[in-house]
């Protein structure tokens, strides 16, 4: 048995650029500045209304009321954001889960009382916001950020009612609370091991199939156990979201994700039928090619992401990955490997897996007027490597649209994947250019096993929601009913080529963005499919390809994903745009297919 990857030497952030620990008196001290800010924008209730009529005066109104706005966001996030960061590395700890529930409270509590200003914006008509920016030309920079805010104008409610979600905030995300602790403290157990769920889900990528097997099993063991609390969470959620939905009159239990993401519904529904239709030309044609690989006639669900021999996989250490990641980016363009450098060089990543810290792997940007942070659990694999690639274009991304500010740095979840996913395809090219021959059917299978969890999976992911939250209006589901929906919606995607083993029913209840995010999946399908399109056109014209590449990024949240992918010729509103991506996908297993 090979020994285990060392990450005792992985690099853990310092937060102390936050704060220096949870008695730090700055948090008082930025709490109180973040409420006179807001304070002050309370003081102007009101008077935006009484300015209809007087365009400059309610240009000079708005500018100002942005401006505070932004100042207290600024406060909130930046003390909310170290609290969720220390808390992500300490979820057995009492203390950070206390300190985060609390300020949660506290920040909610002074936000409340500047709710009425998205409200009385939005009773103003468009043409009296258009003339007052007019007549105020300073206010003009906070087009897109008012843009956005409208989308929410049909579904507002009293001013009473908005207050009052607000105020119940807190105590509604404690189910998230629960949730999350629940998995922090889940242990595998796997013959005299005891795995943290991130170990477990490692142990499923192991080249020895008994080993992997043993590790689905005290999983699947260690969730069915969990099973009831997460499925009263899910149910819980659901229903609030329900009654909310109801009340703001969407139409669908996603539609609030999609106008967060500025995104028709229509093309949303566009890229899931592409994905769809593409399910037998990719994810089952290709695991029935893997099952041949491996000499086998199906796969058991824990062979979906193994080697395809019973060598030992490649570890990578540390060093050798920050050097491809840093190489892959220069590549592209010396600034984005200037930016990612700098998240080695200060203690701003958290790699180092630990009992505690919870599963996955993020970038923070805490606030335009800050840094982002990095967050992952580094365990050695090639998916590892790519894990990192992709957290830090999250985070080129961040810093390259700070200056905007952080309302309109903000960018919605379509083009939010853009950076992210972007880096992961340069550093597999990276990979693929250096590899043996011998090496290239192994790379490639698992280039492909990327693409299909980051679209089929994600689609599948968003079409168990849909009927998760569907089934939930008839009333409370059992964790058997949640777990049969997911046998019938992941065996639609899988395919005939891989069994559903027993247990595998409860691996529901790991996936975070369930609870976290409902209807967040989509957007990973939509930022791969997306991407592809701008590598083809990165291969076209490498050189034209930067600066455009680079001001898209820059551009943060002030253009909709339509306009933002115009320069490159791009219309993500074309059901055929979608469809073209999941060919590129095909491509690659053409390609594997012919090493067969």
């Amino acid at each position: 048995m090979n020994a285990p990857f060392k990450t005792d030497a992985l690099p853990e952030w310092n937060l102390a650029d936050l704060y220096a620990g949870r008695d730090d008196p700055k948090i008082e001290i930025d709490l109180a500045a973040a409420k006179a800010a807001n304070d002050e924008l309370a003081s102007l209730e009101g008077l935006f209304l009484q300015a209809r009529g007087e365009p400059e005066r309610l240009g000079v109104l708005l500018d100002r009321g942005v401006r505070l706005y932004e100042q207290a966001t600024n406060g909130l996030w930046g003390v909310g954001a170290y609290a969720g960061l220390a808390a992500s590395t300490a979820r057995d700890d009492p203390a950070w889960a206390k300190f985060e529930a609390d300020l949660r409270a506290r920040s909610s509590a002074i936000a409340a009382e500047s709710l009425f200003f998205s409200l009385e914006l939005n009773q103003l008509e468009d043409g009296e916001l258009e003339a007052a920016l007019k007549a105020f030309p300073l206010a003009v920079r906070w087009t897109p950020w008012l843009r956005r805010l409208r989308l929410s104008r049909p579904h507002e409610l009293t001013p009473d009612l908005e207050r009052y979600i607000v105020d119940r905030g807190p105590a509604v995300a404690n189910w998230v609370r629960l949730y999350d602790e629940t998995l922090a403290k889940l242990a595998a157990k796997v013959g005299k091991e005891s795995l943290t769920l991130p170990e477990a889900l490692n142990r499923l990528s192991d080249p020895d199939g008994q080993r992997r097997q043993a590790a689905a099993d005290g999983l699947a063991q260690a969730l069915e156990e969990r099973a009831s609390t997460q499925g009263l969470v899910m149910n819980t959620l659901a229903f609030e979201k329900q009654v909310e939905d109801r009340w703001r009159h969407f139409d669908s239990p996603a539609q609030s994700r999609h106008l967060a993401n500025e995104v028709d519904a229509d093309a949303v529904d566009a890229l899931e039928a592409a994905v769809v239709e593409a399910y037998p030309r990719l994810s089952h044609r290709y695991y029935a090619l893997k099952a041949k690989v491996m000499g086998r006639q199906t796969l058991d669900y824990w062979d979906r992401n193994a080697p395809l021999t019973a060598a030992t996989p490649k570890a990578y250490g540390w060093d050798e990955a920050r050097e491809i990641v840093l190489d892959s980016y220069q590549a592209l363009a010396p600034k984005f490997a200037d930016t990612a450098r700098t998240f080695f060089a200060k203690p701003w990543i958290d790699a180092r897996p630990r009992a505690g810290k919870q599963s996955g792997a993020y970038s923070h940007p805490v606030t335009a007027e800050r840094h982002p942070y990095v967050f992952m659990n580094y365990m050695g694999e090639r998916r590892d490597v790519l894990t990192l690639a992709h957290e830090l274009g999250h985070a080129v991304h961040q810093t390259l649209c700070a200056p905007l500010g952080t309302l309109l740095a903000d960018t919605p979840l379509t083009l939010a994947e853009t950076a992210s996913i972007f880096g992961e395809g340069l550093v597999f090219d990276r990979l693929l250019a250096e590899a043996t021959p011998a090496d290239r059917k192994g790379l490639l299978a698992g280039k492909i096993e990327d693409g299909l969890n980051t679209v089929v999976r994600q689609i599948a992911f968003h079409r168990f929601e849909r009927r998760f939250h569907e089934a939930r209006k008839d009333g409370e589901l059992s964790p058997e009913q949640i777990g049969q929906l997911w046998l019938e919606v992941m065996g639609e995607s899988l395919g005939p080529a891989v069994t559903l083993n027993a247990g595998y029913e409860h691996y529901w209840a790991y996936v975070s963005h369930f609870v976290h995010a409902p209807f967040y999946v989509y957007a990973y399908a939509f930022g791969d499919l997306l991407v592809r399109g701008l590598m083809e056109k990165r291969r076209e014209d490498p050189e034209g390809f930067a600066p455009l590449y680079e001001d898209l990024l820059a551009a943060g949240g002030t253009r909709t994903y339509v306009e933002a992918l115009a320069p490159f010729g791009l219309n993500p509103r074309d059901k055929a745009f979608w469809a073209a991506g999941c060919a590129q996908l095909e491509r690659l297993v053409d390609e594997f297919e012919a090493l067969v």
